[in-house]
């Protein structure tokens, strides 16, 4: 299992709401819900927790347990 930082959501999408935004600690970018992922073709209104098992930032490829949440709207 990856090591866990303090500000992630730690691998649990259910400890975090449908309109958090999120921020990739390798190269800063910022996951929105409300504008989804043209990227990776993810529809607006798409919350991280429901984006793909294989999904990773469309900036670096992080993967997704390497975002933090910045907003818990």
């Amino acid at each position: 299992m990856p090591t866990m930082f303090e500000g992630s959501y730690l691998g649990d999408g259910s400890r975090i709401s449908d309109g958090a935004r999120l921020e990739c600690g390798i190269c800063w970018h910022v996951y929105d819900p409300a504008e989804g992922d043209e990227v990776w073709q993810i529809p607006p209104g798409t919350p991280f927790s429901a984006l793909p098992e294989h999904w990773s930032c469309p900036n670096c490829d992080a993967p997704r347990h390497k975002f933090m949440v910045v907003d818990a709207l």
